[in-house]
């Protein structure tokens, strides 16, 4: 007859296969915490990005004084290389003299992803970054921490302009630049502040939704009531984690304090709790709604998506007519941006570079 030890021996080598099958299943994967001293020193850039802003009683900004054409900040959130800055690089074209004026390049880089530089024109434009997970806050802390390096960089940077390293610009920079900064008569809102005059009226380009069928599941990610009383539902929202803000509304996103207290609490249910999506469309709905698009300028593809992640193009599907599908939005701007793109699509595209992508 088999002693009890021996019994429980066996029955542990029979079940140890099951255990490494499923607990990655059912153990949920350590979650990356703001730390308290990364939290600090967060706002003290975030004081630094602000006070820049304000100008002593009869200065002249750098605008006004040069007569300088404003800028965009293109800002890149990644956690590996940047699989398309060949793509990027001649995007930007810093051959061009009437260009090398009109833009700025910032990268955070997951400091765990040892990436490695580029060159060209992202050569020394890595800002201090900290570590980064998805579906957490440590993403909206990271484009905030962009928002404000950006800010602070260059008082000319007039639009912030935050992608992946799975986009690809769909048109040329002359063609960016012109949409971005022509006049928004159709959507411009019907009131704006005034306490800028030497500013156009701009929009911020960032997707704004209200009517889903998730809402409720995301809005209770934290816990049933958590987020009253700063986030009512009826003022939740979700959008694209990827957006081109105004400079005035970059600012209200690094001087808020209120709404990131409750977007920072920890998820209960991660499945539904994707902050990035969530903080920067519900703060600029309830700060300025009318200053808001409400749709984005980043084409994405949620057909056929995996785990959250939206549909990824393959190489044998990069074509000229892709591209130009790729453009086609329901509103009166084209999508200047395309996600998400595998790394080895980057061939196909160089070749579709000159004569498609930079054409149109």
């Amino acid at each position: 007859m088999l002693n009890a030890p021996f019994v429980l021996l066996f029955a542990l080598l029979l079940t140890l296969p099951l255990v490494l099958l499923f607990a990655p299943r059912i153990l949920s994967p350590k979650r990356v915490a703001i730390t308290l001293p990364d939290e600090i020193d967060d706002l003290s850039l975030f004081r630094r990005a602000v006070r820049s802003t304000v100008q002593p009683p009869g200065s002249v900004s750098r605008l006004g004084a040069t007569n300088a054409k404003p800028k965009i900040a293109f800002m890149f959130l990644t956690n590996t290389d940047l699989h398309f800055a060949p793509i990027w690089e001649k995007f930007f074209d810093p051959a061009k003299s009437d260009q090398r004026s009109l833009y700025n390049v910032y990268i955070h880089a997951d400091p765990d992803s040892d990436m490695k530089s580029p060159g060209g024109v992202f050569e020394n434009r890595f800002i201090p970054a900290k570590k980064t997970q998805r579906s957490s806050p440590t993403l909206i802390s990271a484009a905030r921490r962009l928002l404000a390096t950006a800010v602070l960089d260059d008082p000319l940077n007039a639009y912030f302009a935050l992608v992946s390293q799975h986009c690809i610009p769909l048109h040329s920079f002359r063609y960016v630049y012109k949409s971005l900064f022509q006049p928004h008569t159709k959507s411009k809102p019907k009131s704006r502040s005034t306490r800028f005059p030497s500013q156009p009226s701009r929009l911020s380009f960032i997707e704004v939704l209200s009517e889903e069928p998730q809402l409720w599941d995301r809005y209770i990610a934290r816990g049933k009531n958590v987020m009253l009383p700063e986030v009512p539902f009826d003022k939740f929202r979700i959008g694209s984690q990827f957006y081109i803000l105004t400079r005035a509304h970059a600012l209200k996103v690094i001087k808020d304090r209120n709404l990131w207290r409750k977007f920072q609490l920890p998820c209960l249910n991660v499945d539904s709790c994707y902050p990035e999506e969530h903080y920067f469309p519900t703060l600029l709905s309830m700060e300025d709604p009318k200053g808001v698009s409400e749709y984005t300028l980043t084409n994405v593809n949620w057909t056929g998506s995996v785990d959250g992640h939206p549909y990824t193009y393959s190489p044998a599907e990069v074509s000229p007519e892709l591209i130009r599908t790729l453009r086609v939005s329901n509103s009166s701007f084209s999508y200047l941006f395309g996600r998400k793109f595998s790394p080895d699509c980057l061939l196909p595209l160089m070749d579709l570079a000159e004569n498609v992508i930079f054409r149109g």
